[in-house]
């Protein structure tokens, strides 16, 4: 047996004597699920588990109410982030599954905390609040947390197949408010200017736009405010979207024809408009196949079937964490079956004996990518040198 795999089997054992309690952590977010930015129990459970594994934890962190951060082997090269995260969804709890991979990062902490502390590597576990709204991770990009990051993680819930080649569109959350002037709508119409027929006619200009566009583009909004009664003219009209596209600056191009398009919108309907950002931006994940790769064989060793991408999927401020250090945010099924995330079926799914299983399986995978990491000064240059050249 090698000297390598000698360190696994202890690291082993200390995952498996450890997972009883993350399994714990995980089903207790989900029976009580907490919005971003309010994940204050949620936050605290990670907490106490991380300090009662020996992690120096400094809570709360970043000026984020919610957020941690717990470190082992202070000091030591290379700095490894496991990122931890722990919203729930609006009406569907941990529909996401935040509460299971959340989980699946403390365990990978607790199982190398020790190895750790004896010079393997800087282990920081960050828990990263609100990735469903805000994104806490890109301001502690902005903040410069992962400045001296070699190599971030996290794994993501997911089903039907478990892959490492993840892609996240870049993401701009935009609010468009059209102001007329209102009128008794049968009374006097002619005095008034209706504020929906500029946001009405702002979501015709973008559907019309979608034929112009790349296919990997998303355009989706929903009227947040149209007016009071059927019998007043709307003399305001809120409109919610989010842009997303593979690339930022694309999609920076594409916002600007959306400005446009709420420009001609208001012209038409004799309104004005105003918008603002209001959720944060988010930026495409770069990738690194050596790092991919590295987590595609963690699996296989463990005995996690892995196949391939299906391609760009959603948005998420790892995209952000990506632009500063080497960053991957692989997907673990954790049931066999295709089944669409944020839905009420898969929150269900997470607080099940098959998500307890696939948390343990994700903990595994995650530790021994980063033992086999630490161990091999050439792959971490072949990160590092991948996350140097590439643009994208």
């Amino acid at each position: 047996m090698t000297d390598i795999e000698k360190q696994w089997e202890r690291i082993s054992a200390a995952l498996d004597s450890a997972s009883e309690d993350a399994i714990a952590v995980s089903d207790a977010l989900g029976a009580h699920p907490e919005l971003g930015d309010q994940e204050f129990e949620s936050s605290k459970q990670h907490v106490a588990y991380l300090r009662s594994r020996g992690f120096d934890v400094t809570y709360p962190f970043c000026d984020l109410p919610t957020a941690y951060q717990a470190v082992a082997g202070k000091g030591n090269r290379p700095v490894v982030a496991l990122l931890a995260e722990y919203d729930a969804l609006p009406e569907m709890g941990h529909a996401c599954g935040h509460n299971v991979h959340g989980a699946m990062s403390l365990l990978a902490g607790a199982g190398l905390v020790e190895a750790a502390e004896e010079g393997l590597a800087e282990l920081r576990v960050i828990g990263t609040p609100a990735e469903e709204t805000n994104g806490a991770k890109v301001a502690m990009v902005d903040k410069g947390v992962f400045d001296d990051v070699d190599l971030a993680l996290m794994i993501h819930s997911g089903a039907g197949t478990t892959y490492t080649d993840y892609r996240c569109l870049a993401m701009d959350a935009l609010e468009f408010t059209f102001t007329g002037r209102s009128a008794h709508a049968a009374g006097a119409p002619w005095e008034g200017v209706n504020a929906l027929n500029g946001l009405q006619l702002f979501f015709h200009a973008i559907d019309m736009l979608r034929q112009h566009v790349r296919p990997e583009v998303r355009m989706h909004g929903f009227v947040r405010e149209g007016g009071v009664a059927p019998n007043i003219v709307p003399e305001k009209a809120v409109g919610r979207f989010y842009f997303r596209a593979p690339w930022r600056d694309y999609l920076n191009g594409l916002v600007e024809q959306v400005y446009n398009a709420a420009r001609g919108a208001a012209l038409a309907t004799g309104t004005e408009v105003t918008w603002r950002n209001n959720e944060t931006s988010f930026d495409n994940l770069k990738p690194n196949p050596p790092a991919e790769q590295l987590m595609k064989e963690a699996f296989r060793d463990i005995g996690v079937a892995v196949g391939s991408s299906p391609g760009h999927m959603g948005s998420s401020d790892i995209g952000n964490v990506s632009h500063a250090c080497p960053a991957i945010q692989p997907i673990h099924a954790l049931v066999e079956e295709e089944m669409a995330l944020h839905t009420t079926a898969f929150a269900g799914v997470t607080t099940s004996s098959r998500s307890h299983k696939g948390l343990v399986e994700g903990g595994k995978a995650l530790a021994r990518a980063i033992l086999r990491y630490c161990r091999d000064p050439e792959l971490q240059e072949r990160i590092r040198e991948d996350f140097r050249t590439r643009t994208s």
